[in-house]
């Protein structure tokens, strides 16, 4: 059996956020990821299974809050307000993790291959949300509609949480975007600047006048 490494996986992700930093998402390996953590590879394999699942570790704890929140929601809610209280369920997780939120998302910035393991993420927790809508009765398209929806409005409140000088908690972003997608749906949202009148043609002087 193999000698047991206090808080090990803390000290993995620690480790390769901070490499990652310094030489870049590519140039860092999982060998180098071990020995700043003072560990070795075969622990890192036990957490994770290469070094882009140290980004990616949490996922399936918001699966897990997601689908649990949804099936505890009240009967009668709305499907895209159950979503909602489902988003905002997450928020805790992320309170105490925004630098960290930060630095994860200029990487995934500049590296496409973590840009797409992050869509992949993402289309699970909508699958994951219409999974659980379906089961409390909601029916298609009703279901997917409103967990893609739901998504859409956590990822786009996610990066302005980010960017938020004011740092407002995450649950606050959450409400304006869906109060922003229900103003578009309902037909009240910003609209396209009106075009300029046309001016009236000048009138022609009548030949001889």
């Amino acid at each position: 059996m193999g000698r047991w490494e206090p808080n090990a996986r803390d000290r993995l992700a620690q480790a390769a956020m901070t490499l990652f930093q310094e030489h870049g998402y590519d140039r860092t390996t999982v060998e180098e990821i071990a020995a700043r953590a003072g560990l070795t590879e075969r622990t890192f394999f036990r957490y994770f299974t290469d070094k882009k699942e140290v980004l990616f570790g949490g996922s399936d704890l918001l699966h897990e809050r997601i689908v649990a929140t949804i099936a505890d929601a009240p009967q009668g809610a709305a499907p895209l307000d159950t979503v909602a209280a489902a988003l905002e369920s997450l928020t805790p997780f992320f309170k105490d993790r925004r630098d960290y939120a930060r630095a994860r998302q200029a990487l995934l910035v500049a590296n496409a291959e973590l840009r797409e393991r992050e869509l992949i993420k993402l289309a699970s927790l909508a699958s994951a949300a219409a999974g659980a809508l379906r089961k409390r009765g909601v029916p298609e398209p009703t279901a997917s509609l409103s967990a893609e929806a739901g998504i859409a409005v956590f990822k786009v409140a996610f990066e302005r949480w980010l960017e938020d000088p004011r740092a407002q908690d995450l649950s606050r972003h959450i409400q304006l975007g869906l109060d922003e997608l229900r103003a578009v749906t309902a037909g009240t949202g910003p609209v396209a600047p009106a075009e300029p009148p046309k001016k009236a043609p000048r009138p022609t002087r009548a030949r001889g006048a």
